[in-house]
C-alpha cells in the first residue's frame, strides 16, 4: 500500500477507527536511510576536505557539479557547524519512526504535527539551498541532491497524511483530494527544480553536447 493510499484511506475512515499508515511508514524507512547515506557522506568528504585542504572530494567532477565549491561557500555550515550534521542528526528519528509505523506504532495527534514542523524546515531549508546553490555559489553537489530528492517526498507526504486524518483540525477532504494527484504534483515539483538547473547552467550542459 502507497503512502497516498494510506491517505486516501485514513480520510475516509472515521477518528475511532485509524489506519496504520505503512506506506508512509515504507517511505520514512527508505527516505531516511537514503537521505541519512547522503549526509553521512557529504560528512566524510567534509572531515577530508578539512584534513587535507588540496583535497578534491569524490563528488567534485566538473566546474558545476562540484561538492568543494558547495563545501567551502558560507551557506554550507548556516548553524556554524556543517549542515550535513542536521542530516546526520535529523535522519535516523526518520528511519526510526517509519520502523515503529511498520511494527504497529500508532502516534498520537502531537507526534505527528511535530513531524510535520520537522519535515516542512526541512524543505524550507533544502529549497533555500537549492537558490543559494544555483544563483550564488553557482555550483551542485550530487550527495546535496539525493537529500533535496529525498526531503521533498518525506515532506509531501507528512502533509498529506496530516490533512486526511485531521490532524490541522480541519476537514479532510482537502487531503484526499489532494492524494488523488499526489504522484502528478511530486513530479511537477522535481521538474520544476531540474528545469531551473538546466536554465542556471544552460551554457556548461550543452557544452557537453
Amino acid at each position: 500500500m502507497t503512502a497516498a493510499h494510506v491517505v486516501e484511506r485514513a480520510a475516509a475512515d472515521g477518528p475511532s477507527a485509524p489506519r496504520q499508515p505503512r506506506g508512509l511508514g515504507w517511505l520514512y524507512v527508505v527516505g531516511g536511510l537514503v537521505g541519512l547515506a547522503g549526509s553521512f557522506a557529504l560528512i566524510v568528504e567534509k572531515f577530508e576536505k578539512l584534513a587535507n585542504p588540496g583535497y578534491v572530494p569524490t563528488c567534485s567532477i566538473s566546474p558545476i557539479i562540484s561538492c568543494g565549491s558547495v563545501m567551502d561557500s558560507a551557506q554550507a555550515a548556516v548553524l556554524g557547524f556543517p549542515n550535513p550534521l542536521i542530516g546526520v542528526a535529523a535522519f535516523p528519528v526518520v528511519v526510526t519512526t517509519g520502523v515503529a509505523l511498520l511494527v504497529g506504532f500508532r502516534p498520537p495527534r502531537w507526534f505527528w504535527l511535530g513531524m510535520q514542523v520537522g519535515t516542512t524546515l526541512a524543505v524550507g531549508f533544502i529549497h533555500w539551498l537549492v537558490v543559494q546553490s544555483l544563483y550564488e555559489i553557482g555550483a551542485l553537489c550530487p550527495y546535496c541532491m539525493v537529500v533535496w530528492a529525498v526531503t521533498i517526498p518525506l515532506f509531501w507526504y507528512t502533509t498529506l497524511h496530516n490533512l486526511a486524518a485531521g490532524n490541522f483540525g480541519g476537514g479532510r477532504s482537502v487531503g484526499v483530494a489532494l492524494a488523488r494527484f499526489h504522484s502528478t504534483v511530486l513530479v511537477l515539483w522535481y521538474l520544476v527544480i531540474v528545469v531551473l538547473i538546466l536554465v542556471r547552467f544552460w551554457d556548461y550542459w550543452s557544452s557537453l553536447l
